[in-house]
Parts: structure tokens; sequence; C-alpha cells
């Protein structure tokens, strides 16, 4: 009997886990623990989608999923809420005729001046009166058009309103039905992972209610009353900011032309001795030669077809006349990449093991790929001045980043396990970057490789801007004389040198 009653009082292995679960709902709402535990249960049970009533999320909309870290269905929320908002108060209390009758106000004001101009004409005789009579009708015309479509804007008011008012109403029964799911499936991340934010603490609360208040607050006090706050249409600045930091970057690098004239002098002749070499073997070499030795490159490296392909190339840019100008363009793509490849594959190697060096020069590259060309020209010209060398490392700052990039993918990515392996055999630090990392990694690197060419390809236009001559130079002149059979024509030259550069480099790879 005693055994009887003791296994009777045990709980099941199912009501333990129900028990477990609960307690577990309790830790993470902290709030409401039991209706919380059953609604999550429901969900739990049933396949798909599975609606439930959270009259807490309805209420508060965004700023309770804000409080509760569903940031994710906050924002949207809150942006559909702004809008409900903005469309209420603008129906209830905007001025929905303040832009109309800012319009007039500037055409009473021309109106006024035709009026004298046309009483003058008639008292005097002259000619011009119908002009003026013209003048007056078409003012006082479209004012009485604005007028009138400022009071339909008045008349529309009450639907503008009400519109907001279901739009509210249907996003925050929304928010009551999607609130249990939400947190449910935030329930589950936290079971598997506690750092997972859980409970309702005062500081979320707060710091969601305040940021939503902020934000529908300042919509719907800037579009329900244009430009009677100045705090929300215009930043508050003062020009003296921009003039003295205009005149601090100014001083910079006034500073750095004048104590590092003789390193960017250095930097100019190493780039051009680089260029130079360039030009004179494309373009004095006979055109022949430098055809017959691109097309058996392709050939040898992409196969028979491909070469084929690039031989229509050369003899298009040949037949037209863009020989000499296509081979400087090479010379000069070909500095520029050479320099590149140069630097960011060892640079890339030296980063790959070094992840605090990387996290350093990573914002840099950044900078370098995603700032417009047209900007980072401006220092580019006060240190090197214009012409080639300048183009050259212009050319390089947009197109060097993604070997450096792609160099420091592939080495990452080479098998720890091959690695070991190589050590374990007695592999040294040199042996092991020459015959383990790097020949695992050359693929990425020739991709690397690839994407500098191309990338370098492209700012052949805008490097002619400061004196880089070549294909360039016939498109930025074809823009300014709006000659398009030029522009056309010298466009299609650039790309049969970027197509032929790729399925070089692309057959290496492959």
């Amino acid at each position: 009997m005693t055994g009887q009653s003791e296994q009777s009082e045990t709980p099941a292995p199912a009501s333990r886990d129900r028990l477990d679960r609960r307690a577990r709902v309790e830790e993470f709402v902290r709030t409401n623990p039991k209706w919380y535990a059953s609604s999550f249960e429901e969900i739990g049970d049933k396949a798909g989608f599975h609606p439930t009533f959270n009259w807490a999320a309805g209420l508060f909309g965004p700023i309770w999923f804000g409080a509760r870290g569903l940031w994710k269905w906050a924002l949207p929320f809150l942006v559909v809420e702004t809008v409900a908002f903005v469309y209420l108060a603008r129906g209830l209390f905007g001025d929905l005729a303040a832009d109309a009758r800012t319009r007039i106000a500037s055409i009473e004001g021309t109106l006024d001046l035709r009026r004298r101009q046309l009483e003058a004409a008639i008292e005097s005789g002259s000619e011009k009166v119908a002009v003026y009579q013209r003048a007056v009708d078409s003012l006082e015309g479209a004012i009485g058009g604005i007028r009138a479509e400022a009071q339909r804007l008045e008349d529309q008011a009450i639907w503008i309103a009400l519109s907001g008012l279901v739009l509210l109403l249907l996003i925050k029964l929304v928010q009551a039905v999607v609130a249990n799911t939400a947190l449910e499936a935030r329930f589950s991340q936290w079971l598997s992972d506690p750092g997972v934010p859980s409970g309702l603490p005062v500081q979320q609360i707060v710091v969601s209610a305040v940021f939503m208040i902020l934000i529908v607050g300042a919509a719907t006090l800037n579009y329900s009353y244009p430009g009677q706050f100045d705090l929300l249409s215009v930043f508050p600045t003062d020009p003296d900011i921009r003039l003295v930091s205009i005149a601090g970057v100014e001083s910079f690098f006034e500073a750095a032309v004048k104590h590092g004239e003789t390193l960017f002098d250095m930097i100019t002749l190493g780039i051009r001795l680089i260029l130079d070499a360039l030009e004179l073997t494309f373009v004095q070499t006979p055109w022949i030669v430098i055809a017959t030795f691109i097309v058996l490159l392709t050939w040898l490296s992409a196969g028979v077809r491909t070469a084929i392909f690039t031989g229509a190339f050369l003899a298009y840019m040949g037949l037209l006349g863009f020989w000499v100008k296509a081979m400087t363009t090479l010379a000069l793509l070909g500095t520029a990449a050479c320099l590149s490849i140069a630097i960011g594959i060892p640079l890339g190697m030296f980063c790959a093991r070094r992840p605090r060096l990387y996290a350093v020069i990573q914002p840099i590259m950044d900078f370098m790929q995603t700032m417009p060309a047209f900007v980072f020209m401006i220092p580019v010209i006060a240190f090197f001045g214009t012409g080639k060398p300048a183009a050259v490392v212009t050319t390089m700052i947009f197109g060097g980043t993604p070997v450096v990039r792609l160099t420091v993918l592939g080495l990452r990515g080479v098998p720890e396990s091959v690695r070991e392996a190589a050590i374990s055999f007695g592999a040294g630090k040199w042996y092991l970057l020459t015959r383990v990392d790097l020949p695992l990694a050359a693929p990425s690197i020739r991709a690397g490789i690839n994407q500098t060419i191309m990338l370098s390809l492209a700012m052949v236009v805008v490097a002619s801007l400061i004196g880089a001559k070549g294909l360039g130079e016939d498109v930025l002149e074809a823009l300014q004389y709006a000659n398009v059979g030029q522009g056309i024509l010298a466009g299609f030259s650039i790309l049969f040198c970027a197509m032929i550069l790729d399925r070089i480099v692309q057959g290496a790879r492959k």
C-alpha cells in the first residue's frame, strides 16, 4: 500500500516536463507567467501559425515589442503606427492648407506688381496693356486654382483622419495577434542560448518608450504643422563650424604637402618608371607583336575560341584607330594593377594570421572602396599633382582592396587539419606558407587579382579627368561635346579590354 501511494504521488514524466517548461516560461517572461505558459503551449501544439490575442501588445504596440527585445518586430510596427498617427493628427488638427497659403502669398506679390504695371500702361496708352492684362489674368487664375486645391484638402481632412484611425486599429490588431508567436520564438531561442535578453527590465522599458514616443511625436508635429517647428525641419548648427572645419582640413593638407614633398616625389618617380616601361612595351613595340602575344596568351590560358574573340576585339580597336590609346590604357592599368597586387598580396598574407591588425586595416579599406572617386581625387591632386602618376594612385586606391580581402579570406579558409598535419610532419613556417597555405588559397587570391584588374579598368574614364589619357579621354570628350558615336565606340573598346583581361585571368584561374 505504501509503495502504491508513493507511486501515485510521483508526477509522470510528461507532467514533470510540463511543470519544468512552465517554470522556464516564468523565468523568461517574469510577468503573468501562467497565461504566457498556456499561450506558448497552444502555439507549440499547433502546426503553422496559431493566432492568440495579447491585449498589452495591442495597446502599447512597438513599446511592448521593444521592451521585450523584439526589435525586428518593433521597428516595422513603429513605422506603420507613425504613419497612422500622422494621418490622424493631420486630419484632426493639421493645417492642410499651409503650403497653399504660402504659394498664394508668393504669387500675390507678383500679381500686385503686374496690376500696377497694367494701370501705368493704361494711363500712358502703352502697347503692353494686353501683355500685362494676360499676366494678371494668368496669376489670378493660378491663385484661384491653388485656393480651390486648398479647399479640397480641407474638405478631405475628416477622411484623412478616418484613414489614419482605421490604419491604427488594424496595426494594433495585428500586433496583438502576432505578439505571443514572436515572444514564443524568442523563448525557444532563450532556451538554447541563455544570453538572449529575457524578462521585462525597467531600463529596456524606458528606452523603448522614450524612443517610440520621440519618433512618433516628432513625425506627427512635423507633418501636421509644416514649417512651424524649425528644430524639426532644420538641423541646429552654426555656419562657423563648417568654415572652421574647412580651414582645418586645408591647413592639414598644406602641412602634409610641405613636409612630405620628398616622399611624394619618390613615389611619383617610382610610378613613372614602371609606367614608362609599360608604355614603351605596349605603345612602341610593333602592333603585330603585341597582338600576337595577347592572342597567344589568351589561347594558352582560356582556349582557342576565346583566342579568336580576342583577335576580333584587337582588330576592332586597331581598325577604328583606338590602338595607341588602348595600349596607353593597358599600360596605366598594368601599372596600377601590378602595384596593387605587389602591395596587396603580402599585406593580405601578413593580416591573415593577425586578426587585430586586420581589424585596424579593414575600416581603412572600407573607406577606400566606398568613398566616391571624385572625393579622394582631391587629396591625390594635392599630393601628386595632375597627370598619369596621380591617375595611377587614384586607380590603386579604388581597385586595390579586393586582392587584400580575398587573400585574407583564402588563407583563413585553409583547413586547420591540413596545417596541423603539415606541422606534425616537421614543416617550418616558410614551407607551410609556400607549400600549404598559398596553394590552397590560390583560387581566392586569383579571384582577388581579377577583381582588382576589373575595378582598376572601371576607373579609366574617371582617371582621365586628371590627365590619364588613353581611352577614357575619348569618352570624356564625347561627354563634353555630346559626341555619341565617339563615346559608344570608345566605350566598346574599354569593354573589350576588360573582357580580354578577364578571360586571361579567369582562364588561368580555372
